[in-house]
């Protein structure tokens, strides 16, 4: 069985009227600036440890501009910082610490066991592997590629289908595969998305598939990059909400 994805001319009209909306959000902007670079930086180990943290944080939390979250990983230096772990024999016991100082984060054992866990596995050996999967991004490939190194980063510890994304999309990385969220979701629920979405529902990978398949036959036809899509629909999910009650 196969699904026809059929994107109406109103379609594609509403998706130009939300870019051409948040065609100067800051947000938008910086995505383009990074994601659609012609030269694309190689990722060092302090790079991917941050915005490894930082995608582990935003599971379940709130996670907009003036979040905890948010707030915590803008504190400079960062605490959980990659020079700071490798100086510390007891990594997951720092992290409890920084996160119950700082405050206001949730679930703070879970992700610091996770964060921990992924930090031993880097160290006894992996940092080859993470990194030169990083490397298969920095030319322009094609949405297949970012799909395998998404799965790789699947595999490490309190992370799923939207956290290995928002992991490689922050670094720079990606263009096609997108972290899908709650407030992915709910604009596709507004937008007519041909079945009610349920954000809880994509922690399964074939789920989260199908949504991203239908997201990128949407871009394909209005002849954007998901990447952008991504940045139009949360510079304007931000802007209108201030409440900052939207989960990830």
């Amino acid at each position: 069985m196969k699904i026809e994805w059929r994107i109406s001319q109103d379609d594609t009209e509403r998706v130009k009227e939300l870019l051409d909306e948040q065609a100067d959000n800051p947000l938008v902007i910086a995505r383009h600036k990074r994601n659609l670079a012609d030269a694309r930086r190689r990722v060092d180990r302090r790079d991917f440890w941050f915005y490894m943290t930082a995608a582990r944080l935003t599971s379940l939390q709130r996670s907009g501009p003036s979040s905890h979250v948010a707030r915590f990983t803008r504190v400079d230096p960062f605490p959980l910082r990659y020079e700071a772990m490798v100086a510390e024999a007891d990594v997951e016991s720092v992290i409890v610490k920084e996160l119950q100082v700082f405050g206001g984060i949730r679930f703070v054992n879970r992700i610091a066991s996770d964060l921990a866990r992924n930090f031993r596995r880097l160290e006894d050996g992996e940092w080859d592997r993470a990194l030169a999967e990083c490397d298969r991004l920095v030319p322009v490939v094609s949405r297949d590629v970012e799909k395998e190194v998404a799965d790789y980063i699947d595999t490490f510890n309190g992370f799923g289908p939207k956290q290995s994304r928002n992991l490689l999309q922050e670094l720079g990385l990606t263009r096609f595969e997108i972290p899908i969220d709650s407030r992915v979701t709910e604009w596709l629920n507004d937008f007519g998305f041909p079945l009610r979405l349920s954000a809880t529902a994509l922690a399964d990978r074939h789920y989260y598939d199908f949504v991203s398949d239908g997201i990128q036959a949407l871009c394909a036809k209005c002849g954007v990059l998901p990447c952008i899509l991504d940045a139009a629909i949360f510079g304007r999910k931000d802007s209108r909400d201030r409440t900052d009650n939207v989960l990830y």
